[in-house]
């Protein structure tokens, strides 16, 4: 048995049968398919590995502690492991039309909280893995580990090792789950007390990070303001319309050569162009609208905890969508973002999320619902979006010998929010996928279409930029002679 930490156990509170709370990765492949046997035993020689996939979540009495995760005793890989075929010719849109299907239904809360969809009949021959996993279990980063795991670093890699004997561990009573629950906060208290000496002894440094921690804080309030009304806020339903496209990452470093930025900048100004393509097609004034951004940041660090969890904290982010110039656009994500990172957000949200571990479970749990609810009477007018952005492996990944050509990324939206990016880089290129409302929401596509030619423009700029300044040279040396 394992207690969820406080930002676990909120994405299991925040669902509540229309705001779905998973995340998802399709990964295709070239080929003809392994048969559906060969994947189970892939995966089933890999459980050992992943111990959160033979678990199930269980709530403490009274919510007296965080939810904890112990052994499913009848878990069974049929139950998450399908299998299924696009008809004929099995076109993008078809599989985006499979894939929001899925994503529409929420994971079985008396289950291993994962399913692995073997998807055949893909256009060119290809086929595909669709990894759906519950928020709770994973961030963006450990899910690409996650996936690492399930999946092969070596071609040839295609003999499965016989799986691991497993028996599942008995569930506690319910007093031993309060018992460990309070046991192990105090526990986390103390651990928190130790650091106090250190703190006492800097004084400079506390009083330095605290007062960091407290702009931030301020800085996080101020953002939360309500925007102007726009089409992609508001009240959604339980289904999901999704879509996907790809760019170069060599294109990246050259729009990086050239115009300065970080690859995030470059890939937020790429989405705030899309952001600006919806609005324009549904006839919305992109030159005055505010389109906020909620963009989570990892605050992963190597710590020897081999279990996936979340571990992340959040900056708000003010698209740039009244810029119609995409190197204007860049330059405006760059020194924005820069002076944003500054201003500390990242860590006071780190720190609330620290704070947060102490609060009671039987106060944060009634109390995040509660929210919900009323956000689905008043939705929320503070976060219009989530754009997410997961490095992924600069390197092939292999399933059974089969290449994964493509890595498409899903990150779920949320009351209020009708649409959500998210952003995986994996050997040499960017997947952006975009989830939305299906009711309101079904033109993603846009986004998706107009983040990745915005990259080629981006790139072609670039290009323009260095031919240029390599004739200026050429001429420079000419006269010079």
């Amino acid at each position: 048995m394992e207690r969820m930490s406080t930002l676990d156990a909120e994405f299991i509170h925040m669902e509540d049968g229309i705001g779905h709370m998973h995340i998802g990765t399709v990964c295709v492949f070239g080929d003809p398919p392994p048969s559906f046997d060969e994947i189970a035993a892939m995966i089933t020689a890999k459980f050992h590995l992943i111990p959160r996939y033979r678990q199930r979540v269980r709530s403490v009495p009274f919510e007296l502690g965080r939810p904890v995760w112990v052994d499913d005793p009848h878990f069974n890989l049929e139950y998450h492991l399908r299998h299924t075929a696009l008809p004929a010719p099995g076109d993008d849109a078809a599989f985006c039309r499979l894939m929001g299907r899925i994503m529409s239904q929420p994971l079985d809360r008396d289950r291993p909280l994962w399913e692995t969809w073997f998807v055949e009949g893909l256009e060119g021959g290809h086929w595909a893995l669709i990894f759906k996993i519950h928020h709770c279990m994973v961030d963006g980063i450990a899910g690409i580990e996650l996936l690492r795991v399930v999946l092969d670093l070596e071609v040839d890699t295609a003999m499965v090792a016989v799986p691991e004997p497993w028996e599942p561990q008995r569930e506690p009573m319910g007093l031993m789950k309060v018992l460990d629950a309070w046991g192990g906060l105090a526990t986390d208290i103390f651990a928190t007390a130790r650091g106090l000496p250190r703190a006492i002894t800097h004084p400079k440094n506390t009083i330095r990070s605290t007062v960091a921690t407290v702009r931030g804080l301020a800085r996080f309030a101020e953002d939360l303001a309500a925007t102007p009304r726009l089409s992609i806020e508001g009240s959604i339903g339980p289904h999901r319309a999704w879509a996907h496209s790809s760019a170069s990452l060599g294109d990246v470093q050259r729009i990086r050569s050239a115009f300065g930025g970080t690859i995030n900048d470059v890939v937020l100004a790429a989405v705030s162009g899309g952001y600006r393509e919806l609005l324009l097609s549904r006839g919305e004034d992109a030159d005055r609208a505010r389109v906020r951004s909620l963009v989570p940041v990892s605050t992963r660090h190597d710590d020897g905890h081999g279990v996936p969890d979340n571990r992340v904290s959040t900056l708000l982010y003010d698209l740039p969508v009244q810029i119609a110039d995409p190197v204007e656009r860049l330059q405006v994500v760059h020194e924005e973002m820069s002076e944003l990172k500054a201003s500390h957000m990242a860590e006071a949200g780190e720190a609330v999320v620290t704070v947060g571990n102490f609060a009671p479970p039987m106060v944060v749990g009634p109390v995040t619902r509660m929210v919900i609810r009323a956000i689905h009477r008043l939705p929320q007018r503070s976060i219009n979006t989530v754009t997410t952005n997961v490095p992924g492996p600069q390197f092939p990944l292999y399933c059974l010998g089969h290449e994964m050509l493509e890595n498409r990324p899903f990150v779920p939206i949320s009351h209020g929010v009708r649409v959500s990016t998210a952003i995986l880089s994996y050997n040499g290129h960017l997947f952006f996928g975009v989830t939305g409302d299906y009711e309101t929401a079904p033109d993603v596509r846009v986004v998706a279409v107009a983040a990745s030619t915005g990259i080629e423009q981006l790139s072609a700029r670039a290009l323009a930029l260095r031919k240029k300044t390599r004739s200026g040279k050429a001429r420079s040396k000419s006269g010079a002679e």
